[in-house]
């Protein structure tokens, strides 16, 4: 499936703090931890806790979000589907990003262990 240019813009409009909650309900359902999520998206996107709070508490969009992270340089490694989109042929990079994000929360709410989530 190829995203059409509104479901990046809609994607890319998107803000993380509206999202974050369903990823700490998706992990901790599946007995993960909160504290295993905030690695997840340091190990991505750089983001310590105190920047992770300051971006949820402005409502920053996927599109801000992405812009100020310091992507991980193995995050490339992530591949496979998600959301019916394969990742490694996203072209939008806001898209892929977000997708990339949806990929590591997924894997760790199905119990896949930390070395392999974040590609050591």
């Amino acid at each position: 499936m190829k995203p059409t240019p509104e479901h990046n813009e809609r994607i890319a409009k998107m803000t993380f703090s509206s999202v974050y909650p369903m990823y700490v309900d998706k992990v901790e359902k599946k007995g993960r931890t909160k504290s295993e999520l905030h690695e997840v998206i340091e190990w991505l996107t750089g983001f310590d806790d105190k920047k992770r709070c300051e971006l949820i508490d402005a409502k920053a969009t996927f599109q801000e979000f992405f812009n100020e992270a310091t992507l991980n340089p193995n995050a490339s490694l992530i591949k496979g589907l998600i959301c019916g989109y394969r990742i490694e042929e996203l072209e939008y990079p806001i898209t892929r990003q977000t997708r990339y994000l949806d990929k590591l929360v997924d894997e760790l709410a199905k119990g896949r262990k930390m070395e392999k989530i974040l590609r050591k």
